[in-house]
Order: structure tokens, then C-alpha cells, then sequence
């Protein structure tokens, strides 16, 4: 089971796809910014993160540039799960360190087979570690 942090401003798809998840016996929450998701990912660790790139205030393209950019967050891994259609923020997201780009709407079952790629993905060597709790982040 692996603890997945959705970050999305789009309450019933980011409800939508954490069923997905945890349908696929996974851990996930969800916050709708930026800001919120530095301060969970700061505290609790997810394992992977899911990431649109519309949010308020500072977009998915920026968190991802500063995760990557991070000593403590640069192995994290990060799929795009975006509405954004554009093959230049498609490849800027690459360029700054996506491991996989979703668009939306998804498959269901698409979403698990990725989210389960980036996990197979990740280092062995205990760089990449999981938060200690789990992810209680859920909103309406």
C-alpha cells in the first residue's frame, strides 16, 4: 500500500480519483493548492504525488520545479494528472522532473497501472522514504 497525495482544486475529480486509488489498495488524501500540498508533503511524506497543473496561486508546474529543486524532495515522485492539453507544458513538466503525464479525464484503470509504474520506479536504496502516518487530507 502506498500513501498518495492528489493535488487537484477540482473537489469531484480529485474525490474520483482517490476511489480509484484506493480501490487499488492504496493510502490517499487531497488538498486543492499549492501551498497546502508543501505543507502535508512536509510533515507526511507521500510516496507518490499527484499533481494538476491549474491551481490557485502558484501553479503544479512551480511545486514540481521547487520539489525538484529540493534536497529533501527531489526523488519524490510526480505524475501530471492535469486538464492542461498543451504539448509545452507537457514537456516542460518532463523537463523539470514529471515521472508521467495523465490527462483528464482519465481511465480508471490507466491511472492505477501508472501510479503502480511510478512506485515499481522509485530508488531501493532508501533515499525515497515514505511519511511515518498516513495522509488525513481528504476534503469535501
Amino acid at each position: 500500500m502506498a500513501r498518495i497525495l492528489l493535488v487537484d482544486p477540482n473537489g469531484l475529480t480529485a474525490e474520483h480519483a482517490s476511489q480509484v486509488l484506493m480501490a487499488a489498495g492504496h493510502s490517499c488524501g487531497w488538498v486543492t493548492s499549492a501551498e497546502e500540498a508543501m505543507r502535508v508533503i512536509e510533515h507526511h511524506r507521500p510516496d507518490v504525488l499527484l499533481l494538476e497543473d491549474m491551481l490557485p496561486g502558484e501553479s503544479g508546474t512551480g511545486l514540481l520545479r521547487s520539489l525538484k529543486l529540493s534536497h529533501r524532495f527531489h526523488d519524490l515522485p510526480v505524475i501530471m494528472l492535469t486538464t492542461t492539453q498543451d504539448i509545452g507544458e507537457e514537456k516542460a513538466a518532463f523537463q523539470f522532473g514529471a515521472q508521467d503525464y495523465i490527462r483528464k479525464p482519465f481511465d480508471p484503470s490507466m491511472l492505477q497501472f501508472r501510479v503502480r509504474q511510478a512506485l515499481d520506479a522509485r530508488p531501493r536504496d532508501g533515499r525515497a522514504r515514505s511519511a511515518e502516518t498516513g495522509l488525513n487530507t481528504q476534503q469535501a
